[in-house]
C-alpha cells in the first residue's frame, strides 16, 4: 500500500551472505563529514593530489562504500556513479567503485573478484516510485546519478513488454508530483521513510522474483593498460578491514539513525561477489543484448 513504509519486526533476518563475505550503488547515502566532498562535485585540489599518489582510486559519497573503502578514505576521489565512469573513460583513474554496467558496455575494465555491491531481494534505496500502474508509464524520470539503476528497470519493464520514455530528473524537489520516478540512494531511502503517495516497485526484489538471482550494482573497475597488483591487494584488504569494523560503522554513523543502518546493512545489501554474482551479472548481460541495451562485453574477472 502507498504511504510510509511499515517498520520491521524485531527479529532480525539472517544475512544471505556470511558477515564476511559481504557490499546499488547500489546504495547510497551522502558521507556529510567536511572536507570531502559535495554532490556531482570533484575538486581540481583533489584530482592534482592523486597525481601525486601512486594510484587514482575513486569512489562514490555514499555509506554503503564506507565498508568498501575503510582505511582508503585519504587516498580516494569522491564523485558519483556518472562522474566516475566519466573519469574512467578519459583515464583520470586508475580503478573506481563503479556500476557494472560501465564495465559490461565498454569492455575497458578488468573487474576486482570477491568485491561487490550487490543485494539478494529487497535493496531498499533504488526504486521505482509510481502513482499509476506500471503498465501505464509512458515516461519515468530518473536519477542523474545513475547508470546501472536506469539499465536494470529497462530490463525490468521490458521483460514485461513496457518500453517507457526515460528522462532526466532535473529537481528532486519535484519527485513527489511525477507519476513515475526512479530513485537510487539517500533519495530512495528518504522518499521510502517519508509519507507518499506512491507505490514502491523495489528493483532487487523484481530482478530476484524474476530470475531467482541477487543483483550487482557496483564493482571495482580496474584500469587496463598498468601494473595493480598492489592495488588490488589494497582494496581487498580495505573490504577486510570494513567487514572486521562493521558494526562500528553502524554504530558510528550519523546517516538517519542506528537501527535503521543496521538493517540496511544487515537485510537489504551484502558485499559479496561470488559464483550467484557471477551468474546474475551474465543473465543481466544477456538481457541487456536482449533488449538492444548493448553492446554487451563479457567481464574479466581478476584477484
Amino acid at each position: 500500500m502507498p504511504g510510509v513504509a511499515p517498520a520491521r519486526p524485531n527479529s532480525k533476518r539472517l544475512p544471505a551472505y556470511p558477515r564476511g563475505c559481504g557490499f546499488n550503488f547500489l546504495v547510497p547515502f551522502m558521507i556529510p563529514q567536511a572536507g570531502f566532498f559535495r554532490r556531482n562535485f570533484v575538486s581540481s585540489a583533489k584530482l592534482e593530489n592523486a597525481t601525486e599518489q601512486k594510484f587514482r582510486i575513486g569512489s562514490v559519497p555514499y555509506l554503503n562504500a564506507v565498508p568498501l573503502t575503510r582505511g582508503l578514505e585519504s587516498e580516494l576521489i569522491f564523485a558519483t556513479p556518472a562522474k566516475l565512469a566519466e573519469m574512467l573513460r578519459q583515464d583520470e583513474l586508475d580503478a573506481a567503485l563503479v556500476s557494472v554496467t560501465e564495465v559490461l558496455l565498454t569492455g575497458r575494465y578488468d573487474i576486482l573478484d570477491g568485491v561487490a555491491i550487490a543485494s539478494l531481494g529487497e535493496v531498499y534505496s533504488v526504486l521505482l516510485a509510481h502513482k499509476k500502474p506500471l503498465a501505464e508509464a509512458t515516461e519515468i524520470f530518473c536519477d542523474t546519478a545513475s547508470l546501472t539503476s536506469v539499465n536494470l528497470l529497462k530490463v525490468l519493464l521490458a521483460e514485461r513488454g513496457l518500453k517507457p520514455e526515460f528522462k532526466p530528473l532535473e529537481n528532486y524537489a519535484a519527485a513527489a508530483e511525477t507519476d513515475f520516478v526512479l530513485l537510487i540512494g539517500d533519495r530512495a531511502i528518504e522518499f521510502q521513510r517519508a509519507p507518499h503517495a506512491h507505490e514502491i516497485f523495489d528493483l532487487g526484489t523484481a530482478w530476484l522474483e524474476m530470475t531467482q538471482l541477487p543483483f550487482v550494482y557496483a564493482v571495482w573497475a580496474l584500469r587496463h593498460g598498468i601494473e595493480n597488483r598492489e592495488l588490488r591487494r589494497e582494496l581487498k584488504a580495505a573490504k577486510r578491514f570494513g567487514l572486521e569494523t562493521l558494526d562500528n560503522i553502524i554504530e558510528t554513523r550519523v546517516e538517519f539513525d542506528e537501527d535503521f543502518r543496521r538493517d540496511y546493512f544487515e537485510w537489504h545489501i551484502h558485499f559479496h561477489l561470488g559464483d550467484d554474482e557471477k551468474r546474475a551479472i551474465a543473465k543481466f548481460s544477456q538481457l541487456l543484448e536482449k533488449h538492444s541495451l548493448g553492446p554487451v562485453f563479457a567481464p574479466k574477472y581478476v584477484s
